[in-house]
Order: structure tokens, then sequence, then C-alpha cells
């Protein structure tokens, strides 16, 4: 083995992987590619020809070829049983509980890193590697997750679940890099059949990016349990019908064919009674939530209430400042002093200091307005 150790290394075959394993490679790491199946496409309905995610036979062998190429050795893993009860499971019951899920921190959280320590411990590995845009290291005993070196690519916000011990185990070479300077490496290394190859921004296991057409192929009857609902203004005013509570999402203003002479968004969506609320612009706006599922990565508590914190939403968020005080071992409230605007239940909360992760959690409730008071 080699003196800085054997690493598994997650290889999608995208290009942020495939340079990744190339890159510690050439540190001095012994290197054992992996490419998880999480997902059969043929299962997935939809548009088939929009296959660019990472479970494509393509995509395997792309990961494969680059292994065989560089001399290390390469293995796929079948973990679809494990990803379908874990990630597609709570995907659909978001959806039908009125949440938009966010299924990719699911899957780090819950599959992809607990898979690939497995399959390390499995193969005598010290380490295990992926190729996402953020950093970690250890201070005071934590291992503390922080931002990615190029700011339009940083993935922290997707890694705040990991938990600590499987931190402690982790690497992320292409945390210090801007994505051109990745792919002009994976061109400088030979990496051609992946150096060019588009990001993929779908949910994986649905390729043609319709979570609509996938909620119905997955649940049987849905249209008909659900259809007929109405749309309500704040006042409870019916002001038309829609196709069914869980084919929207907070903040979403094209698709509800409504003719109310100006702009209006979904604020409030009611499971109970499929009835949808819709409002203006500045009916999107809030400033509590509490967050459940809390993860502490940066402290082993909260250390002070009303902590100053710049808070991420949503992916891609540029966040705002905010106010987080812990409120038991798995639940954190954020208070955004000027408010933030459509804070949706099922996403996460990311929670930074600098670019540090403190804690991040699944949002629950949010606040009505900026009254401080979060609804039950």
């Amino acid at each position: 083995m080699s003196k800085k150790g054997r690493v598994l290394v997650a290889m999608s075959g995208g290009v942020d992987s495939s340079v990744a394993a190339v890159m510690l490679q050439e540190q001095g790491y012994e290197v054992i590619g992996i490419t998880m199946k999480t997902w059969d496409y043929h299962r997935s309905g939809g548009n088939s020809d929009k296959e660019t995610g990472c479970c494509t036979v393509e995509s395997m062998n792309d990961a494969r070829h680059i292994a065989v190429n560089h001399g290390f050795k390469h293995f796929i893993v079948d973990i679809r049983e494990e990803f379908g009860d874990w990630v597609i499971d709570r995907f659909v019951d978001d959806y039908l509980g009125g949440r938009t899920p966010n299924p990719c921190v699911l899957c780090n959280t819950h599959i992809k890193w607990a898979a690939l320590l497995k399959r390390a411990d499995n193969l005598g590995c010290d380490f295990i590697a992926t190729g996402h845009y953020a950093k970690v290291r250890e201070e005071n005993g934590r291992y503390v997750i922080s931002r990615g070196h190029d700011p339009k690519k940083d993935q922290s916000y997707a890694l705040w679940g990991v938990a600590q011990k499987h931190l402690a185990r982790t690497i992320f070479p292409l945390g210090n890099y801007p994505k051109t300077e990745i792919r002009q490496i994976a061109e400088d290394h030979g990496l051609l059949n992946v150096a060019n190859k588009p990001d993929s921004y779908e949910i994986c296991f649905v390729p043609d990016d319709d979570y609509r057409r996938f909620l119905r192929d997955r649940v049987d009857g849905l249209e008909e349990r659900v259809s007929g609902g109405k749309f309500v203004d704040k006042d409870g005013n019916i002001v038309g019908e829609h196709e069914g509570y869980p084919f929207y999402t907070i903040g979403q203003r094209r698709g509800l064919d409504l003719a109310m002479g100006k702009p209006v968004y979904v604020t409030h969506i009611d499971p109970a009674t499929n009835t949808i609320t819709i409002g203006e612009k500045e009916d999107l706006v809030s400033s509590t939530l509490i967050a459940g599922e809390m993860n502490l990565i940066k402290y082993d508590k909260i250390p002070e209430d009303n902590m100053e914190i710049t808070g991420a939403i949503r992916y891609n968020d540029d966040g705002a400042i905010g106010q987080l005080t812990q409120i038991s071992d798995n639940e954190m409230k954020v208070h955004f002093p000027a408010g933030r605007e459509a804070i949706t239940p099922g996403q996460a909360i990311v929670c930074y200091e600098g670019d540090d992760v403190v804690a991040g959690g699944w949002i629950k409730k949010v606040s009505v307005g900026m009254d401080d008071l979060i609804p039950a």
C-alpha cells in the first residue's frame, strides 16, 4: 500500500470525479475507483434519450476506461435497493406532504457516504474521496466543511448532513480549484472522453426533469386523489382550481393558469385540504424558520443563542445574514431580520460562519410573513 494510504474514489463518469481520481494517484495515494448504480433509467419513464446521469452504461464505461488507462482498479456496486428506500421514497413522501424535497442532500447524507465507507472497509481503504467542490479540515477535534474555491461550483450546501465519523475519512481533491482549471487538467491528462462532458443538473432518477410525471407514474391513482383542489387568496377566497397540491412548489409563478391581472405566486400549500394559497411577491417574504434533523459541523453545539450566521435556504443561494439558535439536540431556529423570499419546507437550511458550515437541517416550519411566531 502507498505511504499516503489507499483511497476509494466515487467515480460517476463525469469530469470532476475522474480528475479527482487521477489527482490523488499523482499525489501518491493508492486509488481504487467505484461507480455506484443507484437507479435503472428504464424504470424512470419520461424521455429516455436524456440519460446524462451517473447510472448509465456510458458513464460507467467512461469511469472504467479512465481507471484502466491509469492503472488502478475499478468496481461497480449495486445500491439500488438502499437508494430507493431512502431517497426515492422520501422524495415522494415529501411532495405528498406538501414539501419540496432535496434528494441530492438525502443521497449524500444517508446513501453515498455510508455506502462508500462500507465498501472502503471491505477493500481495506483508509479514505474515501469525491469530486465535490468543497473543502474539509480538522479543527478543535471537529471535521469542518467549508466552501469550495469556485463560488459558482461550490457544493458545500449539499454536504451539511455528512456525519463527523464519515468526514474524518473524506478527501475533497477539487476544493481549491475552479471548474475551468479542472477541465484543463482533464485535457492535459488525456481524459478526453470526459473533459468536455456537460454538467448534469437534473435529478438522477428523473432524467427528463419532470417530477410531476415521475410522481404520477410512481403513485397509483394520484391524479384522481388530488384533482379539483382550490387556489385561494390570502383572505381565503377561492380564485381558481388546480391539478393537485403535490404538483406545485412554494414560490412558483409559471403554470398556475390564473387570470389575476398581476403576477401571483404560490405562498402556501395545505395537503390536508388540497388547498394552495397564492399571493403577490411580497407575500413570499418571511423571517423565521425551524429546521429538524440538524447536523452540527463546526461545533458540537451552537456556541450562543442568536449567533450571527449566513443562512442559505436553497442550492446556489448566496445566503443572507441571520441569527441561529439551537432549540434541542436536533432542532434549530434561524431568524432573518431582513426576511427571505420563498423559504420552503422540505428544503435545507445551511448556516455558515464565513466559509465554514456551522450546521444544517431540514426546514419544517416557516413564519407567516415577518411575524417571528412559527405556526404549528
